[in-house]
């Protein structure tokens, strides 16, 4: 049976996405804007969805390859047609794989940068997502942070970066497992609706073999109070909203 999708666009990014099924949201905006490496030749973006992280980090990055890997075959479908409709199938390419094999898809210690939107709700807590895309995308069903930490870790280069959004409740749990895999957590970026909520979610980067030294970036809030995006999120979707 097709499943019935909608073209949405960001910056100079179009993404087709399912109409009911997983649907990229705010999240990926802000880990794209968070990257902050000046080079990158090889990036890995882990559980990619219909890809919009990895291709606007393609976009930021001309000189880049880029890996898109998704484990759901309609998410991988879409990442597929995503690539071609941008034009950046001469760069980008996709990867239906699951992150606990990757070592039989893509190299050892051959990527600057990898990132990841990934699931943080445990299967135990929460509402569980209607329909099986959307719940492997949010809950830890077919990714556990143990998994992805293994996995940025195989793919980095010594020295290389992994950057994601978080749960911020989970963040000491994100330490221990990603300094059991030799992420060094580096920077760190609290993400509240706004001025005078609590922070949401958490953005992070992690150093492959680093040395200690945590940097804490000014609070990033989405929101003013009267709903409207504060500037530096509207600068992010570069459409002045």
């Amino acid at each position: 049976m097709q499943t019935e999708t909608t073209l949405d666009g960001i910056r100079d990014i179009k993404v087709y996405q399912n109409k009911e099924g997983y649907r990229f949201s705010v999240d990926a905006v802000l880990l794209s804007a968070f990257v902050s490496m000046r080079y990158v030749r090889q990036i890995a973006d882990l559980g990619t969805g219909s890809g919009i992280i990895g291709l606007l980090l393609a976009r930021k990055y001309p000189a880049a390859n880029v890996s898109l890997v998704e484990l759901q075959q309609s998410l991988y479908r879409l990442a597929v047609q995503n690539i071609a409709i941008n034009g950046l199938s001469g760069r980008v390419s996709a990867v239906l794989a699951d992150i606990r094999q990757i070592g039989g898809v893509l190299p050892s210690m051959g990527h600057d940068l990898v990132v990841s939107n990934p699931p943080f709700r445990k299967p135990t807590t929460g509402r569980l997502s209607a329909g099986t895309e959307r719940s492997i995308a949010r809950h830890e069903l077919a990714m556990q942070l143990s998994d992805l930490a293994a996995a940025a870790a195989y793919l980095l280069k010594a020295k290389g970066r992994f950057c994601m959004i978080y749960h911020p409740g989970r963040l000491a749990e994100v330490f221990e497992t990603f300094r059991q895999n030799r992420l060094e957590p580096k920077r760190l970026r609290f993400v509240h609706n706004d001025i005078s909520t609590e922070a949401k979610m958490v953005l992070i980067e992690a150093v492959k073999e680093s040395r200690p030294g945590l940097k804490i970036e000014q609070p990033l809030c989405i929101y003013h109070e009267d709903g409207s995006y504060t500037a530096e999120v509207s600068g992010m979707y570069g459409d002045g909203r």
